[in-house]
């Protein structure tokens, strides 16, 4: 384990409930970090705009007041200044505009000389722009709004003095033809006081909010997971020579019952191989006892009476039971191969027919009049490896032969996509009940057959399990006389001409 992996193992919940709480703490921290980041520039924005409008209507009444030829109290909610051309000091002043220099000329830049008005009668409009508002050298920083030396959205308009009569002009104490330029200051302060307490109130929620998920999602998946609980308690005791409990699958339909379903299904599984296995060695015990029984028996007789004992009969009974040992335990080991699923060997192409003939030609027949067979009209290509073919077929033959009366047919065709081999006797059958149980480990439907003869009860079993492990099936075909084993096996392309 690396270094980074232990740093980060010594922070990093264990339990699943923790983790899941932390997840969707977190995923909700990001959400709401979002949200609230919207919210703070909506409220922002709209606080603004509501500024300008405040500003904008304080603008319209100061042109009013104007142009009436009133001069606009100092008592305004909003900083303002009126100046004019030819006019050294401000015209009106308020809001906190008329502290920010005392004794100053005037705060805002005057405006340029009109002849004529300033929109030729259009409808009325105004211009808004970032004004720095200086500060004066006298100017106290203690007093007034604070205004100096800060730059704010300043609205303005412009009026022409001619437009009024000559008492308005004298009443505002400019000449007729001046131009007198309202200004009105767009305070911020208001957008951010507002969009501050909005924030502290985004953040108080949203840690409250945070803390709440993460015990709801806590306490949520610390009850969903009871049923993983009880089922982890159950397994516990589950072994594989006592594989019999199982699990309570939950009413609820949700990804526990699929849990707790696969879960009894496994342990199923588990009971029937745990009990296949202990069948499986009951039966090779058994199997193993009765030659070497007859081996100990013959050789304790000998032994005892040596004068008296046939020993070319005693070693002919001996070699023919160490023989049938050999034979059992080679098929046991073959049945512990193909069991442990080990990966098979590069597959190559083998010619069915080809091997079919050779066997059926090299095939030693029992001490009895038996005729074999092998019908075939062309090469038939499978891939997989030749010596379990061959030893598949072999198995198939000889169990053919042991059973029949008179003949044993081997027929290989090709049948679309696939390749049928078919081992036909002309022995009893099989009844239709046991299609499936010859195929099983240690079987012999017959007991009135010897031992010697009948095998080991194993070919069957490795032949099917030899034919599974091709891609191929072997099953028995209904036969209104004797038995006909049927082998399938995906069809290969013809190997390249050497």
């Amino acid at each position: 384990m690396s270094a980074t992996e232990r740093r980060r193992r010594r922070w990093w919940p264990r339990s699943v409930r923790a983790r899941a709480a932390l997840a969707a703490v977190s995923a909700a921290a990001a959400v709401l970090a979002g949200i609230g980041w919207w919210v703070h520039h909506e409220v922002y924005r709209q606080s603004t705009h509501i500024a300008e409008e405040q500003a904008r209507k304080n603008l319209v009444a100061l042109v009013d007041q104007l142009k009436e030829g009133s001069v606009p109290s100092r008592r305004s909610a909003v900083p303002y200044e009126v100046v004019a051309t030819g006019r050294r000091t401000a015209v009106a002043a308020g809001g906190g505009m008329e502290d920010v220099g005392p004794g100053a000329r005037h705060v805002l830049p005057r405006p340029s000389a009109l002849s004529a008005p300033p929109r030729g009668g259009a409808e009325w409009s105004y211009t808004i722009r970032p004004l720095r508002i200086p500060a004066r050298g006298d100017h106290d920083p203690r007093s007034g709004a604070g205004l100096a030396g800060r730059t704010y959205p300043v609205l303005y308009d412009d009026i022409w003095a001619g437009e009024l009569s000559g008492g308005k002009a004298a009443a505002l104490g400019v000449r007729a033809e001046a131009t007198l330029r309202v200004y009105v200051v767009q305070l911020p302060d208001t957008a951010e006081a507002v969009t501050a307490t909005t924030d502290r109130l985004l953040l108080r929620s949203g840690l409250v909010g945070l803390v709440l998920i993460g015990a709801v999602a806590y306490f949520t998946v610390r009850v969903a997971l009871r049923p993983v609980e009880a089922i982890r308690v159950l397994t516990a005791s589950v072994t594989a020579n006592d594989p019999r409990e199982r699990v309570t699958v939950p009413a609820t339909g949700h990804e526990i019952t699929a849990l707790a379903t696969t879960l009894n299904n496994t342990l199923q599984r588990l009971d029937h191989a745990a009990a296949r296995q202990r069948r499986f060695v009951a039966d090779a015990a058994h199997e193993l006892r009765s030659p070497l029984t007859t081996l100990l028996a013959g050789l304790e007789v000998a032994l005892a009476y040596p004068d008296r004992a046939d020993w070319p009969a005693t070693a002919t009974t001996a070699a023919r039971q160490t023989r049938r040992l050999q034979a059992l335990t080679e098929d046991l080991l073959l049945l512990a191969r193909l069991d442990t699923r080990a990966p098979a060997a590069d597959p190559g192409t083998v010619d069915l027919t080809a091997l079919a003939a050779r066997l059926a030609g090299q095939h030693t027949l029992l001490d009895r009049p038996l005729t074999l067979v092998c019908e075939n009209t062309a090469p038939a290509y499978v891939l997989g490896d030749p010596d379990a073919y061959e030893r598949l077929l072999r198995n198939l033959v000889d169990n053919a032969a042991r059973h029949a009366a008179h003949r044993v047919q081997i027929t290989v065709r090709n049948q679309d996509a696939w390749v049928v081999l078919t081992v036909h006797d002309d022995g009893p059958g099989v009844p239709p009940e046991d299609a499936e149980r010859i195929f099983e480990r240690f079987v012999r439907l017959d007991d009135a057959r010897s031992r010697d003869r009948g095998g080991t009860g194993l070919g069957l079993a490795i032949a099917r399990d030899l034919a599974h492990r091709h891609r191929g099936t072997l099953t028995l075909a209904p036969r209104t006389l004797g038995a006909c084993f049927r082998l399938r096996l995906p069809r290969a392309p013809a190997p390249p001409a050497e």
